[in-house]
C-alpha cells in the first residue's frame, strides 16, 4: 500500500494545538498514522452527497478528527478537530466550501 500526504487545513490546526496536552499529542500520532492507514478501523465514512472525495471521521474518546481522502492524489486532508457533544456535523459542508 502506497503512502498518502497528509495536510491539515490552517483551522484544524489551529484546533489542534488548543487540545489538552495528551490529547494533542493522541491527535497529532493519529493524524500522523493516516498516512499509512487512512481508513483505520475507528473511522467511519460521514455520509454527504455530492461529493467526489470520501469525507471521514475518526473517533478519539470524546474528539473526531474529520478528514477528507482523495484516492485519485492519495491525499488525506483533515479538516476539523472537535469534540463531541456538543459538535454535531453542523458545519460541514462550510468546512467543504473552505477547501474547494
Amino acid at each position: 500500500m502506497s503512502r498518502y500526504k497528509v495536510y491539515v487545513t490552517p483551522r484544524a490546526l489551529h484546533e489542534i494545538k488548543d487540545l489538552p496536552g495528551n490529547m494533542r499529542q493522541r491527535v497529532k500520532r493519529a493524524v500522523g498514522n493516516l498516512a499509512d492507514h487512512p481508513r483505520p478501523a475507528n473511522s467511519k465514512v460521514l455520509n454527504i452527497t455530492n461529493l467526489e472525495m470520501e469525507l471521514c471521521r475518526l473517533r478519539l474518546d470524546n474528539w473526531r478528527i474529520v478528514y477528507m481522502i482523495t484516492e485519485i492524489e492519495k491525499t488525506v486532508d483533515v479538516v476539523a478537530v472537535r469534540k463531541r457533544p456538543p459538535y454535531d456535523y453542523g458545519d460541514l459542508t462550510n468546512l467543504l466550501d473552505e477547501l474547494i
